[in-house]
């Protein structure tokens, strides 16, 4: 890869990382493993609003899915560029967010 290509795949996935909601799910998913459901539930949006941000984050390679039964399952994934591990380790921790929604309850 070229460093022209290089500054232009980097610069997709910041402006990707650009919206609120994709960030604050990398940083839910910084914390563990969650199902579609929780991340609604945090986020407190609808499902559809969630599944199209992770499509984009998954289609970029930021997140990987599981598929159990018939739930969904996201997580980092962990063969994303380096310089994202930058990033994501200065995002602000999430747990106490994910603790009081009680991750897996839905699934």
């Amino acid at each position: 890869m070229t460093s022209h290509e290089t500054i232009a795949a980097m610069s997709d996935t910041l402006k990707l990382l650009s919206d609120k909601t994709r960030l604050t799910i990398v940083a839910l998913l910084k914390e563990s493993e969650l199902c579609v459901c929780d991340i609604v539930d945090i986020l407190e949006t609808t499902q559809p609003n969630v599944s199209q941000h992770l499509k984009k984050l998954r289609l970029s390679g930021i997140v990987s899915e599981t598929r159990r039964s018939q739930w969904i399952y996201y997580s980092l994934n962990p063969d994303s560029p380096p310089y994202l591990s930058d990033v994501i380790q200065h995002l602000p921790s999430m747990k106490d967010i994910i603790d009081a929604h009680k991750p897996n309850s839905c699934c």
